[in-house]
């Protein structure tokens, strides 16, 4: 007897966003050169009529988390109070790094400055003044503003998912905004559009991954530059980033990152050494001193009095691909981001992945602009305007070991392009599944090969002017959904601020409650440090007891009251509905310890049971409280909810000045 497959996909996102796909794939590869046309066209008109909204919104964006790290919203976890980053720095930020900007910076490092220097938006071409420019321009499109775009992104489904257990999806960011209706119709539009946005995104970075990998072939091997190569190159590399799907995050996509980071660390060492390494230095510091002296002005530069059509070329193209990547990028390292402050994580996604593409941009960049301007290698910057994907190559025949550093160069490439396939497919699978992780492995791999079939429809549809028309065309609703996402974290930040400085401020008698009894009772309570099984019989006995004698007084003044208790576990939880505000929770569950050395005098050698111990932990709706209420009596514990709960109306007291608000919790 057959079984039944197993699912989770959410049909409502699903169904739409596969029969979208299937729509343009078919029409482009029955019709390319009719697609060509018609992607070029809405492009051409979305770029000549929106492009003011890209250029404010990416300010917009930039300004907001710099802003977030240092306000004091930048001291909220991504979790609660008390969670702790899953990992390391280096892995974070190899992560970081290849999921970003790797195939990018891999096509672009070379190509990108020396086509600003051949053919500058202003000016006069092969100067000095150009390669100035160049490199100002390169700075500006892969600076702040591409991070920045990302981190809006990361932050919102991080705050919303791990400290309020809310969907890992974009819809989560609505939930200010419009409260339970983002399960609803709007919601399933919401991550609609970040599945055909984060599809093909990943597609574009595919396109100009094969495109390269095809002409390091062709440089090592003689292998043809054709369609057909380029979509067996699709075919096989898919194939490798479906098998780093299979392994998941930590056993695929991780070491896979790190290694991205090695072999990418030591081209750039290579380069750095072998090349002008004096002049770097000084272009290093320069380069850095220009973007910041020209970067407000560029942010919102529209060449209004110069008109160009470099624009829509170069950074409108930029910006609508880093919001096409930007649920795709955003989730990811929300996954991996988890337990971080928001200031850590905007210092972290902004700074440290910044710090070092400013790096490989003048290593790579200010090389080949070297090279050309002071050794005579013009033969570069022909190669470039002849074939961007031959850039990196031609610009290796410069330095010794070519064949070998080709190859480093192409084997980067490859699994650039694997994490950031492996790392969409996933992604993408938890947004079609409504937010849930740990989906059936068939939805990962149905994804990984999706990406891969759009790449190759996109590509038949007109190569690298397809790949860009497409990201300049889906990021555009995106966009909109990001400003709203943008102003639904500000509202929940600012009522979580209230709320925490209403719980701070507010004062009544007896914090915690008391302890009946002598002196003694109290100081047995010090010294004692309750076996696990003790602490959940408190929990699930006299704990359940007060909050029942709380529930019943409440229910006589017609509130609505839910006792819940996990026995298992020892989780007692009073909840008291607000409607159409913040519910009351008070919880307790046990958390168990090691015994610390202080427990017990030095005289006594602790048994093996006593080794262990376990504690009755107050959490309220923004987490752990830290403070321990086992020993309490009935009453103690009745005052502590009370306590609690007169905290909480305080804080209702203060958001009533504000505009009706929906429940975060």
């Amino acid at each position: 007897m057959s079984q039944e497959i197993k699912t989770t996909i959410l049909k409502p996102v699903f169904i739409p966003s596969v029969l979208f796909i299937v729509i343009l794939v078919v029409f482009t590869m029955i019709m390319p050169q009719v697609a060509s046309e018609v992607f070029s066209t809405v492009k051409n008109f979305v770029a000549e009529k929106f492009g003011w909204l890209y250029m404010l919104s990416v300010g917009i964006f930039t300004l907001f988390v710099l802003f977030l790290a240092i306000s004091p919203f930048g001291k909220f976890r991504l979790g609660p109070d008390q969670s702790k980053p899953a990992y390391s720095n280096l892995s974070w930020f190899a992560m970081l790094f290849s999921a970003g900007m790797g195939i990018g910076l891999m096509f672009w490092g070379v190509a990108e400055p020396v086509m600003h220097y051949v053919s500058p938006p202003v000016g006069t071409a092969e100067s000095i003044e150009s390669a100035k420019m160049a490199m100002n321009i390169v700075f500006f499109h892969w600076g702040l503003h591409a991070w920045g775009i990302y981190a809006v992104v990361g932050l919102v489904l991080a705050y919303f998912s791990f400290r309020h257990g809310l969907p890992l999806s974009i819809r989560s960011a609505l939930y200010p905004l419009i409260g339970d209706k983002i399960y609803g119709g709007i919601g399933h539009s919401v991550d609609t559009i970040a599945v055909l946005g984060t599809v093909f995104g990943v597609a574009t970075s595919l396109g100009f991954g094969v495109l390269q990998v095809n002409s390091g072939l062709n440089y090592l091997f003689d292998i043809p530059v054709d369609i057909t190569n380029q979509i067996i190159l699709i075919a096989i590399i898919t194939a490798l980033a479906t098998i780093s799907v299979v392994l998941g995050l930590d056993g695929g996509i991780k070491r896979l990152s790190e290694l991205n980071l090695y072999l990418a660390g030591f081209l750039v060492l290579f380069i750095f050494l072998a090349g002008p390494t004096f002049f770097l230095l000084n272009a290093f510091i320069q380069n850095i001193g220009s973007y910041l002296s020209n970067v407000v002005f560029m942010t919102f530069n529209q060449y209004a009095y110069d008109k160009t059509s470099w624009i829509s070329s170069w950074t409108l193209f930029y910006w609508a691909w880093w919001i096409a990547w930007a649920p795709f990028v955003g989730m990811f390292i929300a996954r991996v981001s988890r337990g971080r402050t928001i200031r850590e994580f905007v210092i972290g996604v902004l700074f440290v992945p910044v710090g070092f593409t400013f790096l490989w941009m003048t290593v790579f960049g200010n090389s080949a602009l070297d090279a050309i301007m002071n050794d005579g290698f013009t033969m570069l910057s022909t190669a470039v305007s002849a074939d961007v994907s031959t850039a990196l190559f031609k610009f290796l025949e410069h330095f010794p070991f070519a064949s070998i550093t080709s190859i480093i160069a192409i084997i980067l490439v490859v699994t650039f392009f694997v994490t950031s396939s492996d790392s969409g497919s996933l992604v993408v699978d938890t947004i079609a599944s409504g937010g849930k992780d740990n989906n059936p492995v068939w939805q990962r791999i149905f994804w990984a090969v999706t990406q891969g079939i759009v790449a190759i429809a996109l590509l038949l549809a007109g190569g690298l002017g397809a790949l860009q028309s497409a990201s300049i065309i889906i990021a555009l609703p995106f966009a909109i959904v990001m400003l709203i996402a943008c102003w639904g974290l500000y509202k929940a930040l600012n009522l979580e601020t209230i709320r925490n400085e209403s719980l701070r401020h507010h004062m009544n008698a007896g914090r915690h409650g008391k302890i009946s009894g002598t002196w003694k009772v109290r100081l047995n309570r010090i010294i004692e440090f309750p076996k696990v099984e003790e602490t959940k019989r408190f929990i699930n006995e006299d704990v359940l007891t007060a909050m029942q004698a709380v529930k019943e007084e409440l229910n006589n003044y017609s509130w609505n009251v839910d006792i819940s208790n996990d026995k298992a576990s020892a989780i007692s939880v009073i909840r008291v509905e607000h409607s159409n505000d913040f519910d009351f929770i008070y919880e307790v569950r046990a958390r168990n310890y090691d015994t610390p050395s202080y427990a017990y005098p030095e005289s006594v050698n602790p048994t093996k049971e006593q080794k262990k111990y376990a504690r009755a932990e107050v959490y309220l709706q923004d987490g752990n409280k830290a403070y321990d209420i086992y020993g309490y009596d009935e009453d103690a514990i009745v005052i502590d909810i009370i306590d609690q709960f007169e905290k909480h109306r305080h804080f209702l007291h203060n958001t009533s000045t504000l505009n009706p608000v929906v429940p975060i919790d």
